[in-house]
């Protein structure tokens, strides 16, 4: 056994029936009190490294059924059972935290339709991209809680339109205690998936977003190493701060092949994505984080036909400096599917998801963010039989 095998997570944890795997955290304690060891290792894996590998995050909750980063999608993520649920973190004007994946919430909520907002609209540059529309830092808590939630590609997800207005837009706060409410009712710990936004961005402006994580984080017991808790973003010097504040797990996102991270840009830094998934950036990474959350891509690329070719080595690397592996992400639509699972000429159609999980798995991966938990529980399950 080398020491990456040692150093993986274990494989003993098994799931019976995908559908009843809902592996949440019990009562983390009241908001403001400190959770008990038995609270904290009540009903669930005491820490990440006993979640059932793999295991399913709930990208943005289930974005696959619900409109996105709402209560109602991480509800039916844990319905569903999905082991570890995510949230993408951004600021109000007022410093509250709220669940969207983008600042820009245009497309994610009903703005374009309050005349008293139309003023709001503006251009601004995010990550060095010119953007249009309307911005959470631009808004009060209070305000933004008079929008509404929509589904955000209507166009692949019709069937997530009967939802729109249905759910608000909810604080990382409401979020915290939802999941507390829920591991009282369920006696078993809710695990989450946390992303700072844009931090570099953020902070410019005002507005940093690792002090206001920390302190919610410490408020609901979610700082500790065996905390239900995963921290994640695409810039790694904002893990880097995150790290020195709380001892929750954390996640290093690297996107395409060929990118650079924000603040590597911002701060000159010369690497890119290509060097951190090499192994001496690998070992830099385990320096103050647990894992990486790299895209699929980077897992095995796709050839100018976008079928898969062979896979990489970074599985087998990370694991050797000890990380564990959150790819992202798996959908059920042809249109986000390898050409090798797609089926049929619809590209809103149902591929083959189940032999693209079977493909990716085989990797060796630890986890994978999917749109569709219940398919990929299914995937999960049967792979573990073989």
């Amino acid at each position: 056994m080398t020491d990456g095998e040692r150093m993986r997570p274990g494989r003993r944890t098994v799931l019976g029936a995908a559908g009843a795997a809902v592996l949440g955290t019990a009562a983390t304690g009241l908001a403001g009190a400190p959770a008990s060891a038995a609270q904290r290792h009540g009903g669930g894996p005491a820490a990440y490294r006993d979640l059932p590998v793999p295991y399913v995050i709930g990208h943005r909750g289930t974005a696959g059924y619900r409109p996105e980063h709402t209560l109602g999608s991480y509800q039916h993520a844990l319905d569903l059972g999905a082991h570890v649920i995510e949230q993408d973190l951004v600021p109000t004007k007022d410093g509250h935290l709220v669940c969207r994946h983008e600042n820009d919430i245009s497309a994610t909520t009903n703005v374009s339709d309050h005349p008293e907002f139309a003023s709001r609209k503006t251009t601004k540059t995010v990550d060095g991209v010119a953007i249009t529309g309307w911005f959470t830092e631009d808004f009060t808590l209070a305000e933004l809680k008079t929008l509404r939630a929509k589904e955000r590609i209507p166009g692949n997800r019709q069937h997530n339109t009967l939802y729109d207005g249905r759910w608000d837009v909810p604080t990382f706060e409401e979020v915290l205690r939802w999941a507390q409410e829920q591991g009282r009712r369920l006696g078993r710990r809710i695990w989450l998936h946390s992303e700072t936004k844009h931090p570099t961005y953020f902070r410019g402006i005002g507005l940093p977003l690792e002090d206001r994580v920390a302190a919610l984080l410490r408020r609901y017991g979610r700082h500790r190493a065996d905390s239900p808790q995963f921290l994640e973003s695409f810039e790694p010097s904002s893990i880097q701060r995150l790290a020195k504040l709380v001892d929750t797990p954390s996640v290093v996102l690297l996107s395409n092949a060929g990118t650079k991270p924000w603040d590597f840009v911002v701060s000159g830094d010369p690497r890119t994505v290509d060097d951190l998934v090499k192994p001496a950036g690998l070992k830099w990474i385990a320096s103050y984080a647990q894992g990486i959350g790299p895209t699929l891509d980077l897992i095995i690329p796709k050839d100018a036909s976008g079928r898969l070719t062979k896979p990489t080595t970074l599985v087998r690397d990370a694991h050797a400096q000890g990380l564990i592996l959150h790819p992202y992400t798996m959908r059920n639509e042809n249109t986000f599917l390898p050409a090798d699972f797609q089926r049929g000429t619809d590209p809103n159609a149902y591929g083959d998801a189940f032999g693209a999980f079977k493909t990716y798995f085989a990797t060796g991966i630890d986890a994978v963010f999917s749109d569709n938990a219940d398919t990929a529980l299914l995937a999960a399950a049967d792979f573990r039989k073989h």
